[in-house]
């Protein structure tokens, strides 16, 4: 190994010299010796810089605790070996020594390998800072100065208007007079998208009293069990309204041991509007806020966390027609949990099995079968493991009653309807008090008898649950597997006397509909 070393560093000084010679920056120069170095010895960028400066880790190392010093800071704990596994791709630098590195080496996150913008908010080539390899002295910039340049990169009018647009909508929800029905459109749409951008560009550029980090995470533990019992729309404006809160905490500097807490928030905040957006029928907005939600956690280092974000980003293409990439996803989260006891661990076979069932269409052969079963033990076992509070949260955690709704719907979609019918009942039993669920669930239901064979009890179930859910649950979350049995029951028998009663339901007038944003 010693040999390999010594032989790239040759090569990357006879590059630095004629770089110099020729008149070539430093990055330049790095992006040569990467090239040329990369397929011999896994030359990484950020060792690629260090390599175009001609210095030592030792040198790198000394260069950061001068830049803390600088800025009032106690001295980092970075050391020769901590940028080494950051040069050799073992570890990621956090935001801080990121931002440090880009400092010495003058270049941005992405020259040294990494996605994202630094969290300084600026452009680290026209930086005014001292560096190993500055020939001449420049001026550090003042604090004041440092404070400004973490200033969001949005105008904090437009992140009022967007609350603001939110605030109007919940209003209206929660008016008893009116009882409209807000579709989510237009100001809706580009509220709730803002807020995630926003979120996404806090995250990449900064990171409050402990006192009022207690009472976001209450509310976020709150609203993760409102997710069961609160019309989706509405549940999204509370959740959003506190998610813009937390952001502003993020983009003004704090505590260090206050920033986990912080990004373990958006985390989930993020992952719970990807959730409702899911409940809503928005599939491109709920992949964008489980992407929020991975940038969170990925910060925290949470494996658990972590894992959650991906098995509830899965539910995505699982819902929206690509089983595939739904079992992938499953299996990265799978991946993720890793040993640790967590709701990932349960939730991620889970969909596994319902991708499996899925891919098998009504073919259902018996190794598709087993192995769907496998993988619905495999849940069970990790339920059985789980810390019980987390047996108990719907949206946080994995409860009883998911496994039983789901392994209901996996045996439904194989064609095991004596025993999904069994598991359906039991489940049902268990959810009084989410709608949303229920109605999913007696679909299934209907489903079952239809594969058995009786379109009348199909038609009598599919009816009664459309009938069951108000129009504000009515999303194309519900409307799809309603519209999936129609077909299913069409193709069997076309004209049969209970399909118009049905359809009815399925295509009742909507109570009067407001433009997204509200009055």
């Amino acid at each position: 190994m010693a040999g390999r070393q010594h032989r790239e560093t040759e090569i990357a000084r006879r590059i630095r010299a004629k770089g110099l010679a020729a008149g070539r920056t430093s990055a330049q120069i790095a992006d040569e010796i990467h090239e040329q170095c990369t397929s011999q010895f896994g030359t990484s960028r950020i060792k690629a810089h260090r390599l175009s400066y001609g210095i030592a880790l030792a040198d790198v190392v000394e260069q950061i605790r001068a830049l803390f010093e600088r800025d009032d800071k106690s001295m980092p704990g970075i050391g020769e070996t901590l940028l080494s596994a950051y040069e050799s791709g073992l570890k990621r630098p956090g935001p801080e020594y990121m931002h440090y590195l880009c400092t010495v080496y003058r270049v941005e996150p992405h020259e040294l390998g990494y996605d994202g913008p630094c969290i300084c908010g600026r452009g680290h080539r026209l930086q005014a800072v001292p560096s190993v390899v500055a020939e001449a002295k420049q001026r550090p910039l003042l604090p004041t100065e440092r404070e400004l340049l973490l200033t969001p990169m949005v105008t904090e009018s437009e992140a009022e208007e967007d609350e603001n647009i939110l605030r109007r909508t919940l209003l209206n929800l929660l008016n008893p007079e009116t009882r409209l029905v807000t579709t989510l459109d237009g100001p809706i749409l580009g509220a709730c998208e803002g807020i995630r951008r926003r979120m996404d560009e806090t995250l990449v550029s900064a990171t409050v009293s402990a006192a009022m980090l207690d009472q976001w995470e209450e509310a976020t533990l709150s609203f993760g069990r409102q997710y069961t019992t609160t019309a989706p729309l509405r549940l999204l404006c509370d959740v959003l309204l506190e998610m813009s809160a937390v952001r502003t905490a993020m983009s003004r500097r704090q505590p260090i041991d206050l920033q986990d807490r912080l990004l373990r928030m958006a985390a989930q905040l993020s992952g719970l509007s990807g959730m409702i957006m899911i409940n809503l029928g928005d599939h491109r907005l709920a992949r964008s806020f489980f992407r929020t939600g991975r940038t969170a956690a990925d910060e925290t280092g949470d494996r658990a966390l972590r894992a959650w974000i991906t098995a509830r980003e899965s539910l995505v293409p699982l819902y929206f027609g690509d089983a595939r990439e739904a079992l992938n996803l499953a299996k990265k989260s799978r991946d993720l949990a890793g040993s640790t006891p967590c709701p990932a661990q349960a939730m991620a076979p889970v969909v596994e099995a319902r991708a499996l069932a899925m891919l098998s269409g009504s073919e259902s052969k018996k190794e598709v079968v087993d192995q769907a079963k496998r993988a619905l033990a495999r849940a069970r076992s990790a339920f059985s493991h789980m810390k019980s509070e987390d047996q108990e949260d719907m949206a946080f955690g994995y409860t009883e009653k998911q496994l039983y709704f789901y392994q209901g719907d996996v045996l439904t979609k194989l064609g095991q309807t004596l025993e999904a019918e069994v598991v359906l009942d039991q489940a049902l039993e268990k959810y009084e008090d989410h709608i949303l669920d229920q109605t999913l669930i007696r679909l299934d239901q209907a489903q079952c008898r239809l594969i058995a064979g009786e379109v009348d009890s199909a038609l009598e179930i599919g009816t009664k649950a459309l009938r069951m859910v108000s129009d504000e649950y009515l999303t194309d979350f519900i409307m799809r597997p309603a519209l999936a049995l129609e077909q299913a029951i069409m193709a069997r028998e076309a004209n049969h006397a209970k399909l118009e009663e049905f359809r009815a339901e399925l295509r009742r007038p909507r109570t009067a509909q407001l433009k997204g944003g509200g009055a």
